[in-house]
């Protein structure tokens, strides 16, 4: 369905991105925020270890040190039994203050039981027991819970000041700040994937129109789309489409007359078919019947004919196969056909003749197979037409851009009144056995390889065909 939906194609790719990038916006700024409360929390550990080392110092005789120590125990008694305001956290704050030799000379009523020992774990025998030990922060474990520590030595004092504070106090500082900051991340992510779902929605409705402009239209409309105002990237897309419709309606409109032309055209050779056969039925001796036969033959030539040329020339229709083309020596193209038709001339006492260099380059790129049916058409022609006796000269020269096939006929010729008619369908001069479709195909076949027929007077005294056909055509317009 994604890769089908144009919308939920792009809202995926917002979105992801979206939830992407908000994830890592709020992973960079927990982790910022979590670095910060650390060095916040540190920062505070070591100013109280510095104000625990001022307030405790050598001069300070044991008696003071003893009604300090009674005076932290009772403000924490007189928390917890009198309702005195404070915080749940004093319980997980606390400091310790050693004497050298390990001996605790004053502590807090939070300070964790075990934790110098916990130092002092590992360290291995020393004539003190801090001896091996170095200031500064540690991290410890104690009865399943995380404390940070930070030991302070007072060389003036010979004293060691140890500051302890349970790592879910900062925990839970962080777990505040990460909800809050993700909060609005999660209430305004479905609001926004709302607002993204419209404006794409939004942005997508002329498509959404054509679309559905183009599912209501009935098969038979080919009218072109009127759709307006468009954004100017369906600008191409509507012109296209109407293109092809106009393509699409002039094809139509072409299959249609050709058959309609077609089915006239064949309508006379059946009728005259239908009266020879009836003809050789009914003949009174043998005489009238093997005429009959014979004009029934001439009838089946000419229906042959007529029924290959129109599908020759539906073959080169604008929906018909494109052609075959590759590198062909027109030369030997136009040898090949004359030996065919060489005996057609001789039957007619007609002189058939090629003049072509042998050294000359006559390659270039087209269809082999179309060029042929455009030679025969022309020869065929030609032949038709020129008297017998006459002369029918096929000639070969080009240039680097061309090659320019030209026939020559000694036949009646052709008014140019009439010449511009000669390559519609169907149109016939005289009573020939042709119906009227072989230069319409000639005019085809030339069209599709870029190539121009003319006619014009010929210096035999009938008609000539000058044919120019580039070396390399562009590709045809249909």
């Amino acid at each position: 369905m994604l890769r089908r939906s144009i919308r939920h194609r792009t809202l995926a790719l917002l979105l992801g991105t979206l939830l992407v990038s908000l994830s890592l916006i709020s992973w960079r700024s927990y982790r910022d925020a979590r670095h910060e409360i650390e060095e916040l929390f540190d920062a505070q550990l070591a100013q109280s270890a510095r104000l625990v080392q001022g307030l405790v110092g050598r001069e300070m005789d044991p008696q003071a040190r003893r009604a300090l120590q009674q005076a932290l125990d009772a403000a924490v008694n007189a928390r917890r039994d009198q309702g005195v305001p404070g915080h749940d956290y004093e319980t997980k704050l606390g400091f310790q203050v050693y004497a050298a030799d390990g001996s605790t000379v004053l502590q807090s009523a939070g300070a964790p039981n075990g934790a110098l020992q916990q130092l002092l774990a590992g360290t291995g025998e020393a004539p003190t027991p801090f001896a091996r030990l170095s200031g500064g922060y540690h991290d410890v474990v104690l009865d399943d819970h995380l404390w940070r520590l930070f030991l302070l030595q007072d060389r003036e004092d010979d004293l060691w000041i140890l500051l302890s504070e349970r790592g879910d106090v900062r925990g839970e500082l962080v777990g505040k700040i990460a909800r809050r900051s993700l909060l609005p991340d999660l209430i305004g992510l479905p609001l926004l994937a709302l607002l993204i779902w419209l404006a794409v929605g939004w942005g997508l409705r002329p498509l959404a129109r054509m679309a559905q402009l183009l599912k209501s239209r009935d098969p038979d409309n080919l009218a072109p789309l009127l759709l307006a105002p468009l954004p100017q990237e369906l600008e191409p897309v509507a012109a296209s489409l109407n293109r092809l419709l106009q393509q699409v309606n002039q094809l139509v409109e072409r299959e249609k007359r050709f058959i309609a032309d077609a089915a006239h055209e064949l309508r006379t050779p059946l009728a005259v078919l239908r009266i020879h056969a009836q003809n050789a039925q009914q003949a009174a001796n043998d005489g009238e019947r093997e005429v009959a036969l014979e004009q029934l033959v001439v009838g089946v030539d000419r229906t042959t004919r007529v029924v290959t040329q129109l599908l020759t020339l539906a073959r080169l229709e604008p929906s018909a196969q494109q052609l075959r083309l590759a590198p062909l020596d027109l030369r030997m193209l136009a040898r090949e056909t004359l030996a065919e038709l060489t005996p057609l001339a001789i039957a007619h006492d007609q002189e058939l003749t090629l003049e072509a260099d042998d050294q000359a380059d006559c390659r270039l790129i087209g269809d082999a197979a179309s060029l042929t049916t455009l030679l025969q058409n022309l020869l065929s022609n030609a032949l038709e037409y020129t008297p017998q006796g006459g002369r029918i000269d096929v000639q070969l020269h080009g240039d680097a851009e061309q090659m320019i096939l030209t026939i020559d006929d000694s036949g009646p010729g052709i008014s140019a009144e009439l010449r511009p008619q000669l390559f519609e369908r169907f149109f016939r001069l005289g009573s020939g056995q042709g119906a009227g479709l072989g230069l319409s195909i000639v005019a085809r076949i030339a069209e599709l390889h870029g190539a121009s027929v003319e006619l014009m007077d010929s210096p035999l005294g009938g008609l000539r065909v000058v044919v120019r056909l580039p070396r390399k055509m562009a590709p045809p317009a249909f």
